[in-house]
């Protein structure tokens, strides 16, 4: 099986980068070069760029230093404050990028593009249809604890991915789900009602599809583990899966044909995106 293999710690060879320690990513260091050289171009100090932009000068410091990514309200506002005719808006998506734990990045990149992308998750909602609340509760359950700033950049990047719900041109999105993830009180009561809610709102976008893998459905193909099939925008399919914090880029034809035929497989056994709905409208109900 071909594949592209990231762990927490990365290719060997480079440098280590731990979450929350560490080695800090190259293009919040690149975004905070590029911010120096407006402000000084703008004749400002770190103070009077805080002051306009409604930050604090350590804030400004920090980012400038690469030790903080940029929040897309700082980006917008540094970026008209500083006349800079929307290069750091450009610089973005790599920010927000490399606030993604290390091992899911090579992926991030393909996905960003892809012209398709179908999943079955068995234990947990799908991170690109998690809300903040849903997002927030899976990182802080990480073993061993991540800081709570660590928590905070996870749970943006995690937000800026869904990006692809909605991008122009619109990408074929297929999600399947199991009943017993959608039913495992993650964040507890409010925090999933909040999610089902969600659900059925992404379900109603044209280019998305969501169905439920019902519980006591028996063996099926996606009791081996969760997987994704993307179409990318060279319109070649690739596989994707993880667990335990490694994540793995399938790229052999034959291995990735296989995870089609088992997509195909679950979506024939699953409940249908209607049946689905309603299945998640009784949750809400319920609570």
């Amino acid at each position: 099986m071909s594949t592209v293999r990231e762990t927490r710690g990365g290719r060997a060879g480079k440098a280590k980068e731990e979450e929350g320690g560490g080695d800090l990513p190259g293009a919040w260091a690149a975004y905070g070069r590029l911010l120096q050289h407006l402000r000084k171009r703008a004749g400002l100090n770190q103070q009077q760029l805080g002051e306009a932009i409604d930050y604090s000068l350590e804030q400004v410091a920090s980012v400038e230093q690469g030790r903080r990514p940029a929040k897309a309200a700082f980006t917008r506002a540094a970026d008209r404050v500083l006349d800079a005719g929307g290069v750091l808006e450009v610089l973005q998506d790599e920010v927000d990028r490399a606030k993604l734990p290390r091992f899911f990045r090579n992926f991030a990149l393909i996905e960003a593009e892809v012209v398709s992308r179908f999943s079955y998750d068995p234990l947990l909602v799908p991170g690109l249809l998690q809300t903040e609340g849903y997002a927030r509760a899976v990182f802080a359950g990480h073993c061993p604890p991540l800081s709570e700033e660590i928590i905070d950049q996870h749970a943006e990047a995690r937000l800026s991915r869904q990006k692809l719900l909605t991008r122009v041109p619109l990408a074929e999105l297929s999600f399947i789900v199991s009943e017993e993830a959608l039913r495992d009180p993650v964040g507890g009561p409010e925090v999933m009602g909040a999610q089902w809610q969600r659900l059925l709102e992404v379900s109603a976008l044209r280019n998305v599809e969501v169905q439920v893998m019902p519980a006591g459905r028996g063996f099926h193909p996606g009791k081996n583990g969760p997987f994704v099939v993307v179409e990318s925008h060279e319109h070649r399919l690739l596989g994707y899966f993880e667990s335990q914090g490694v994540g793995c880029v399938v790229t052999d034809p034959a291995e990735v044909s296989a995870f089609s035929l088992r997509y195909g497989k679950l979506r024939s056994q699953a409940l249908n995106v209607e049946e689905s709905a309603r299945l998640i409208e009784r949750m809400v109900g319920e609570t």
